[in-house]
């Protein structure tokens, strides 16, 4: 088998993969090969390339030689575009870039032919593939690196599946690396096969805390379990609340940790002693890091899309050279920390706002947006920085040493504050105590009376920014529709409903074209 590269536009091509590439670092650092002059399978490096899957784009640094057939590499990287997705379509973050995507996703108005839509499909099956190659590769294997190895790549390929099935419902299915044309799974059997294989490859990942750092534990399963469980209403129509609350309760009692300071988790030594800081104690509660490096792990689509995406010429440096001008608050993100849309000028409104989770910037600002491609017409968001808790010196003026990350502990909290508000079974104490357990991490006036609209306030005061907000607004009833409004909902300034078949993103074109087992969802 020749392995190259997969076509964006065709999921039936995917019987090709290029597994050479500078992987991530630490215990992932391999050497690569080149599977188009040698066919002999390493295992390590294609182990690697799975993780690697994650930051990098290509096979040569930033960009060069792109492990999917589409333009612009760094622009439709996984974590951009999964972050487009969740976050321009929603009520946080609003784009002043003039790019077709990024229009549409603004306006809550994207068409089937969406290049970021596109490339988030590609690159998640580019995810798949490379796992199915190392799975049929090491079957058999029984050494216990081997089987460590194959539990993690089946807990990443249930998560690139997890996306798939959260983002566009019905996709096509393989365990394979074959030329057969996929098959298309309904959506909930889809979640079947996911809580399946995560039950199945749970046993033999590493126990929480004891993997190498950028490596997935026991703990990122059930994290993910308790997502999947928390939405599970969503994508099979049953709820799963008992299981969510359980999960959720696992990796809170798991070891992982809250980190004291809230902004060290999205500083250049978010890594910890990993980094040499032993100031920065992040890596306590980050469950799952994208890695980044300003030397070693070099991506235009990872945390310097964060930060310069972020970052205006008027605005202090953060530790990076990167000036795009483009992602800002909308007014309804700022009015969960700003009730009254009262924001003083500031270059930090933490204070102001009595909660260390409000990094946003104002000098020079309006609340209100009121010309999307103007930058400065929406407050600026600071959350993200290259630099150091420590005061040390980072790697790179321009490629930043920030660490996404990901998945964190925070994420269980929330989980099980909502789960045990839905549930039966559920206890509004203990759903409370999680609730303040988070602001009173970030200096925030403890809440008394908790409903659910409050949690959902919660989530966006924890995660905003983090790519993740679509799936909590859907759950709630709150995205498409007319249950909940937010300025430039569907293209409008004050905001307006748009259909529900947005819900779920188009599969491309291309790929419906190559497949005829496959059908387009309803509505593109």
């Amino acid at each position: 088998m020749n392995l190259k590269h997969i076509k964006y536009y065709s999921l039936a091509a995917i019987i090709a993969v290029t597994f050479g590439a500078t992987s991530c670092v630490g215990d992932l650092d391999v050497t690569p090969i080149n599977p188009q002059v040698t066919q002999t399978f390493d295992k390590d490096a294609v182990f690697a390339k799975v993780y690697a899957a994650f930051s990098l784009t290509g096979q040569q640094g930033a960009a060069g030689n792109n492990d999917i057939d589409i333009p612009d590499e760094g622009r439709y990287s996984l974590y951009r575009c999964l972050w487009n997705q969740n976050e321009l379509t929603t009520d946080e973050a609003i784009c002043a870039w003039g790019d077709a995507e990024v229009i549409e996703l603004n306006s809550n108005s994207w068409s089937s032919t969406n290049t970021s839509t596109e490339g988030l499909y590609a690159r998640l099956y580019f995810i798949v593939v490379s796992s199915n190659h190392f799975l049929e590769q090491t079957a058999g294997m029984t050494d216990a690196a081997t089987v460590k190895q194959r539990a993690e790549v089946r807990f990443l390929r249930a998560l690139g599946y997890y996306y798939l099935m959260d983002l566009y419902g019905n996709v096509p299915f393989t365990e394979n690396i074959s030329d057969q044309l996929p098959v298309q799974i309904k959506r909930a059997d889809l979640y079947k096969y996911i809580t399946k294989e995560l039950t199945e490859c749970e046993p033999d990942m590493y126990a929480p805390k004891a993997a190498p750092y950028y490596r997935v534990d026991k703990a990122a399963n059930w994290l993910l379990k308790s997502r999947i469980f928390l939405n599970a209403q969503v994508y099979t129509g049953t709820a799963q609340w008992d299981s969510a609350m359980i999960y959720s309760k696992k990796v809170m009692d798991s070891g992982y940790t809250l980190t004291p300071d809230y902004k060290h988790l999205f500083m250049g030594d978010n890594a910890g002693s990993i980094d040499g800081s032993s100031v920065n104690k992040a890596q306590n509660e980050i469950i799952f890091p994208i890695a980044s490096d300003g030397v070693k792990i070099k991506s235009w689509g990872s945390s310097v899309f964060l930060l310069g995406s972020t970052k205006a010429g008027d605005m202090p440096s953060r530790g990076t050279s990167e000036v795009w001008s483009g992602n800002r608050a909308r007014a309804a993100l700022v009015k969960k920390f700003f009730p009254d849309g009262t924001v003083p000028s500031s270059a930090n409104l933490t204070t102001a706002a009595a909660d260390d989770r409000a990094l946003l910037y104002s000098i020079d600002r309006t609340v209100d947006v009121t010309k999307v491609t103007d930058f400065k017409k929406g407050l600026s968001v600071i959350k993200f920085s290259n630099d150091r808790a420590d005061g040390g010196i980072v790697h790179d003026s321009q490629f930043p040493d920030m660490d996404i990350p990901f998945m964190r502990v925070a994420e269980a909290y929330l989980t099980y504050a909502e789960a045990n508000l839905r549930s039966t079974n559920g206890k509004a104490a203990d759903a409370l105590k999680a609730i303040n357990d988070l602001r009173t991490r970030s200096h925030a006036t403890p809440i008394v009376g908790l409903n659910l609209d409050k949690v959902l306030d919660e989530w966006t005061r924890e995660f905003y920014f983090e790519g993740r907000r679509r799936i909590d607004l859907i759950r709630f009833g709150y995205f498409s529709g007319t249950n909940y409004n937010w300025d430039w909902k569907g293209g409008v300034a004050t905001g307006t409903s748009f259909d529900s078949h947005y819900d779920l993103m188009p599969l491309p074109p291309g790929d419906l074209n190559a497949n005829s087992n496959l059908k387009q969802n309803k509505g593109y």
